[in-house]
């Protein structure tokens, strides 16, 4: 977990884990609370295959970042921060096109030196395009197919999550409050709305979702909205965070996890608060159950998968937030939000490893490494192949054997 930059660095440093929010103490009992625990025993029930890999340039290194695979039209996209874009054929991990949108004008002199694109946000694929965003507010539109430049907006803001794409408009969402929406298949503004940022939040913003003509996002003052995907104009909002604590500190409540939509219910949690099912035409809050994460959620048939900010792992039960399961054995490895495949529910750790969970009972039945540099994104899975992506670009196509 990381803290916005608008909080001093240096005091972070010591008060922080990437693995969650710790009030500044030395007491024995908060340094057991901060341990990360050693790779556990298990016995594996079957041996994760590498289909293929490939390199998407120098990854995002240490930096924050949630850049993931995205599979369509046959083809995997990913990027590097440095702005190296890439399309693999899916099934032979052959490269199809590499782009450098640090110069994707192609204006950068033959002894000018390279700016960084800052990439982090997506990729988003759809109406035969991929879409990314950087920290320099560059909203990037790119043709699948060859991946020449179709066209680049800008946005007030640094955008570190994915786009959403729906209707024939992009809408993008910044770590500055502002979110806006682009014509997609030209880019043209179509309206922008801004947000109340608090002065002190995490290191990352919720995704923007977009379902039953509203745009779902979470805030950084822990609350759920719906915007009007026409017009921009809002509709309802929830809280899901709870403040608590007397420093600032310790009320940081974001709401950072991309919403979950499941039918007719949204599913969310806040960075300290509440996981909440919320109904979305109305904003009704169906139940809350008290879980912290600034991960992603996920469903599989009436299992809702979650990732806690200690890096627990549980099932809860979608209709009614009773808890199925809990697997606590990676306490703080950093975990990665959880990603249904087959059976199983597969989560990534700071030591670049994959964890298979049996989706039942949440026993480690398999383990995989990617990379030491670590898995900070979810995993990506399409079509019982799962890939992922490790912080220095190593990615892998994984399939289990038969």
């Amino acid at each position: 977990m990381f803290i916005s930059k608008r909080f001093n660095k240096s005091f972070l440093a010591i008060c922080l884990l990437a693995v969650g929010i710790s009030a500044c103490s030395s007491t024995d009992d908060e340094d057991d609370e901060l341990k990360v625990a050693p790779l556990p025993e298990i016995k594996a029930l079957f041996e994760p295959v590498v289909k293929w890999d490939a390199t998407v340039g120098d990854g995002v290194g240490d930096y924050f970042s949630r850049i993931q695979p995205v599979v369509a039209y046959g083809k995997v996209f990913s990027a590097s921060r440095d702005g190296d874009a890439y399309a693999f054929d899916e099934n032979s991990g052959e490269q199809v096109w590499h782009a450098d949108l640090s110069d994707i004008d192609n204006k950068r002199g033959f002894f000018d030196e390279k700016e960084l694109a800052l990439i982090s946000g997506g990729a988003v694929v759809g109406i035969n395009k991929v879409f990314f965003g950087s920290e320099n507010g560059d909203v990037i539109a790119l043709d699948a197919e060859s991946g020449t430049l179709s066209w680049q907006g800008k946005v007030k803001g640094e955008v570190i999550a994915a786009p959403a794409l729906d209707s024939g408009k992009l809408v993008v969402n910044t770590a500055s409050g502002v979110m806006k929406a682009f014509n997609a298949s030209n880019g043209e503004d179509e309206w922008q709305i801004e947000q109340d940022v608090p002065p002190l939040t995490l290191r990352g913003i919720s995704a923007p979702v977009i379902a039953g003509g509203g745009v779902i996002i979470g805030s950084a003052d822990g609350s759920l909205s719906v915007y009007l995907l026409e017009q921009g104009r809002q509709g309802w909002t929830v809280d899901i965070g709870e403040a608590a604590g007397s420093t600032e500190l310790e009320r940081v409540i974001d709401v950072d996890s991309t919403p979950l939509i499941f039918g007719d219910n949204i599913y969310t949690v806040s960075s300290r608060g509440n996981l909440s099912a919320v109904e979305l035409r109305s904003g009704r809050v169906l139940w809350q159950r008290q879980y912290s994460s600034y991960r992603e959620l996920a469903i599989s048939g009436n299992s809702l998968f979650l990732t806690d900010a200690k890096g627990h792992v549980y099932a809860i039960d979608r209709n009614n937030g009773l808890e199925l399961w809990s697997q606590l054995s990676l306490t703080n490895r950093g975990l990665t939000g959880p990603t249904p495949i087959g059976g199983y529910v597969v989560v990534g750790d700071f030591e670049g490893y994959l964890h298979w969970l049996d989706q039942a009972t949440g026993e480690i039945v398999a383990r995989h490494h990617v990379d030491s540099s670590g898995i900070h994104a979810t995993p990506t899975v399409e079509n019982g192949v799962l890939y992922s992506q490790a912080r220095n670009g190593d990615l892998e196509a994984i399939t289990i054997a038969k």
